[in-house]
């Protein structure tokens, strides 16, 4: 079983780890993605193509710090019932009932 294994500077001690199975790299490199993804490494790769001005980086950030306070007073608003929650999407797995456990022979 071989393990893809990714080491980020910036994240000392926090590497990200995933194990191919039966050889299915296609399998891993999707779940790698979807890693990576979630941790926003893909956001702070497309920040870091280009040099930044600090007058850009503050308006970012304080573009950044706005979104923040507006979903904060939404989860908010929806928690004290001023505002309806958003619907859930219908989830696009499919659902499938996973097999028993094995079970020890009976010695009776």
């Amino acid at each position: 079983m071989a393990v893809f294994t990714i080491r980020f500077d910036h994240r000392i001690g926090q590497d990200l780890q995933v194990l191919v199975r039966d050889n299915n790299v296609d399998q891993a490199l999707k779940v790698l993605k979807r890693k990576m993804q979630r941790e926003g490494i893909f956001r702070e790769m497309r920040a870091r193509r280009a040099y930044e001005k600090p007058s850009e980086r503050r308006n970012r950030e304080a573009g950044e710090a706005v979104r923040r306070a507006r979903k904060v007073a939404r989860k908010q608003a929806v928690r004290e019932g001023l505002i309806a929650a958003p619907k859930k999407k219908p989830s696009t797995r499919p659902a499938f009932a996973r097999p028993a456990a094995p079970q020890a022979p009976s010695t009776e």
